[in-house]
């Protein structure tokens, strides 16, 4: 309980907000957006913890308070607005000005529906990053398998030079030419989704290796400081990759942006860095060896589903619903095998 405290005041606080704001309607939507924002990040905060663990202690503060700003207002407020404005050709005021006017998003010109017209260029990106995530973990050699056939034919795939890059960019080119038919604006998207996965992840692993071979304590230090900075933006730009479905598909239930801010940002956004807290404080990724595995197969299937999404209407509770399936079939899993070892 004192690690969801925090979260627990910040949701009651932002519920009377919501209230005062827009009455029991508003009240209700917020409620909605919120238990739909934890239960499709469920999986996001597994994957934090891990990454987390590996952080210092000044580093996993920095996430837990500048990171939580930059999850609610600039993913659930700054990110959608640019997209508005750089979509409709519009300053950041008159973006600003058109979402306070909450205009039905079926409506031509509308902020919701300028958003949902975006969704393909988002969807590719985002989808692109999170299979490259996906496929990272389970092409690398790994302690455990969970599922043994897949998993092993993956790692003997990851053996292969560049074997992330190849099949995410082959799947991109089939997404392109099938999907939809703007194919070059999609590619571009999805482009830019791997590139930035691989700098990142690169910039991390580069850290990594600097900070392990420094052997003086002020190299050490220092090393320390500049892996934590890269993995506090790994953390947020994979952040930013889980929000984007979350944030598009909000528009469906309400295109109220401060509803939206929340329900999905102060609300949801807290309880996932709770949640993420509790994971690294508990050591709950270490007892329950297959929780990870869960939480990366749930992730192929949210980036395969936000590929399709592109051209099929893919619910936000389909996604949710086989995420959270996934990730409870890998706890029990890790419990019958702590029962059995």
């Amino acid at each position: 309980m004192k690690i969801f405290r925090g979260s627990i005041i910040v949701s009651i606080i932002a519920l009377i907000v919501a209230f005062i704001y827009g009455g029991w309607d508003a009240l209700f939507i917020t409620a909605i957006l919120a238990v739909l924002e934890i239960s499709l990040s469920i999986d996001n905060a597994i994957v934090n913890a891990r990454i987390l663990e590996r952080m210092s202690p000044t580093w996993q503060k920095v996430f837990l308070t500048v990171g939580i700003l930059i999850a609610v207002v600039g993913m659930r407020l700054i990110f959608p607005l640019l997209i508005v404005s750089v979509s409709a050709q519009l300053n950041p005021i008159e973006a600003l000005r058109l979402a306070l006017e909450k205009g039905n998003p079926h409506t031509v010109g509308t902020y919701g529906y300028i958003l949902h017209h975006a969704h393909p260029q988002i969807a590719a990106f985002g989808g692109m990053f999170l299979l490259m995530l996906a496929l990272a973990f389970f092409f690398d050699k790994r302690a455990h398998t969970w599922l043994k056939l897949p998993e092993k034919v993956l790692q003997k795939i990851g053996h292969f030079p560049a074997a992330n890059a190849i099949i995410s960019l082959a799947l991109l080119l089939v997404a392109s030419m099938t999907l939809t038919e703007n194919a070059q604006t999609i590619l571009f998207a999805g482009l830019l989704g791997i590139l930035t996965f691989m700098v990142v992840d690169g910039f991390g692993e580069m850290m990594s290796h600097s900070k392990a071979a420094s052997s003086s304590m002020s190299n050490f230090v220092i090393a320390t400081g500049k892996a934590g900075l890269a993995l506090f933006l790994y953390l947020e730009v994979i952040d930013a990759s889980f929000s984007f479905d979350g944030v598009i598909g909000a528009f469906a239930i309400t295109s109220d942006p401060i509803i939206i801010l929340l329900g999905l940002g102060v609300i949801g956004a807290m309880f996932v860095r709770s949640l993420t807290l509790y994971l690294v404080k508990k050591g709950t990724l270490n007892e329950l060896v297959y929780l990870e595995h869960g939480a990366h197969w749930a992730i192929l299937t949210l980036a395969l589903l936000i590929l399709g999404s592109i051209k099929w209407d893919i619910g936000e509770a389909i996604t949710g619903l086989l995420g959270g399936v996934i990730i409870v079939v890998s706890f029990i899993s890790s419990v019958f095998y702590n029962r059995k070892h």
